[in-house]
């Protein structure tokens, strides 16, 4: 069964805000995430299961992505891991997912975010912009054995880029 794993940068927050954790988003961000949410809904599978960091900023995000993707709040998993750690704090959520979840959404921070992309692509992705998205599919291999190239690209997507810019 292939399985398919969606990385999403969360929203551009509020540089005005401390400490850190409760940074909420900006309401440009909140656009962009119902904008990227409306995308989506049109390419992806329905999602199994959403894994969050405990970050206020990643929190709105994935309550927009939700609304916008029909997604209802038991699918939502917060993850502390997530917030301030490494992309091996994101492989460590990859392989505890359950086996019989096939479409899985992982909403986090850069820098980790994007470089555990491309750890899992080997495509060039760069530092994803706020809002942008990763889809891959993983082909013949259960989440427990995920890791280095075990994705396919299919998608990256940004708020830019689905407005027909350059991100």
């Amino acid at each position: 069964m292939t399985k398919t794993l969606y990385l999403v940068r969360h929203a551009k927050a509020s540089d005005s805000v401390s400490p850190d954790i409760v940074r909420p988003l900006t309401s440009s961000g909140m656009i962009d995430t119902a904008r990227m949410g409306r995308n989506l809904s049109t390419k992806i599978s329905p999602i199994d299961l959403i894994i969050t960091s405990n970050a206020e900023r990643t929190q709105m995000t994935t309550k927009v992505l939700c609304e916008q993707l029909g997604i209802p709040e038991e699918k939502v998993y917060v993850l502390s891991d997530l917030y301030e750690s490494s992309p091996k704090h994101y492989l460590d959520a990859v392989n505890a997912i359950p086996a019989n979840l096939n479409h899985v959404m992982i909403v986090g921070h850069n820098p980790s975010i994007s470089y555990f992309a491309e750890y899992l692509t080997h495509a060039d992705i760069g530092a994803m912009p706020t809002c942008a998205v990763v889809g891959m599919k993983i082909e013949n291999q259960a989440w427990a054995e995920v890791g280095k190239k075990s994705g396919d690209l299919i998608f990256y997507d940004s708020p830019e880029s689905i407005l027909g810019y350059n991100s």
